[in-house]
């Protein structure tokens, strides 16, 4: 599990918050979406949790242990995490790159390559035809199977992903997205997703925490969120979808 408690970030010491007080708890093998637009704080929050960024206030609490106590190097290799911008390394074959942190780790060569091809086979990528090519090679929707099978090479329980597909085409995007639920039921990973997209929100999660300004709005199911807005500004992000559906569903009656 994952608890947020009272957790603030301030760049400017309290003139500012970037985020204010916010509390979550993710439970094991959930995926929680956070949703909001850019500048609301929800990837300052993900860097909170593996201590990319130190918070100001607050506590984070990664499996019952406060993460501020957790040697930051231990907490970062714990954690998998899939950037936007991907940030493969392009002088490295596609193994080398999938297996960097088992290499940091001291992992014999054989294990990392052992550990390369079966993540590289989870994200559906064929060993024998990508291992030995190079970032430049790939497609960017291939680039970043390649970021998943990194992050998740030293199998942590957790995966960080911060607006992973948001750069990809909408097919190749919609096409990572039930990747991406298919990973997860295979290997059971709790998962924290940040996108400013409702839809993949809503593809996505099985909790949304909907973020606005800093602060989380509310926190729920996505039919919760629909159904029963807590305020206002939920409300008006959920109300197109909510009806779209509402007529799928009355047309398929």
């Amino acid at each position: 599990m994952i608890r947020l408690s009272n957790v603030s970030k301030s760049f400017d010491d309290g003139d500012h918050y970037a985020v204010k007080n916010i509390s979550l708890n993710i439970q094991k093998g959930e995926t929680l979406v956070l949703l909001g637009s850019s500048g609301c704080g929800k990837t300052t929050t993900l860097k909170m949790i593996n201590r990319l960024i130190e918070p100001s206030g607050g506590c984070i609490e990664i499996d019952e242990r406060d993460a501020a106590t957790i040697d930051p190097i231990e907490l970062k290799r714990s954690i998998g995490y899939v950037f936007q911008g991907i940030g493969l390394f392009p002088h490295l074959s596609v193994e080398e790159n999938v297996s960097i942190v088992l290499r940091l780790m001291g992992k014999s060569k054989s294990e990392r390559e052992a550990s390369a091809q079966e993540w590289l086979e989870i994200v559906s990528l064929d060993p024998g035809l990508y291992a030995k090519r190079y970032p430049h090679e790939l497609s960017g929707g291939q680039q970043q199977r390649v970021g998943v099978a990194r992050a998740l090479a030293a199998n942590p329980d957790y995966l960080l992903m911060d607006e992973p597909f948001g750069a990809l085409d909408a097919i190749t995007r919609d096409a990572l997205q039930q990747e991406l639920l298919t990973i997860k039921n295979r290997v059971a990973k709790t998962i924290v997703f940040v996108t400013h997209d409702l839809f993949e929100a809503l593809t996505l999660a099985d909790q949304i925490a909907v973020m606005n300004d800093g602060i989380i709005e509310q926190v729920g199911h996505p039919d919760e969120l629909m159904q029963s807005p807590a305020t206002n500004f939920v409300y008006q992000l959920f109300e197109k979808p909510g009806r779209q559906l509402r007529l799928l569903h009355e047309n398929n009656r």
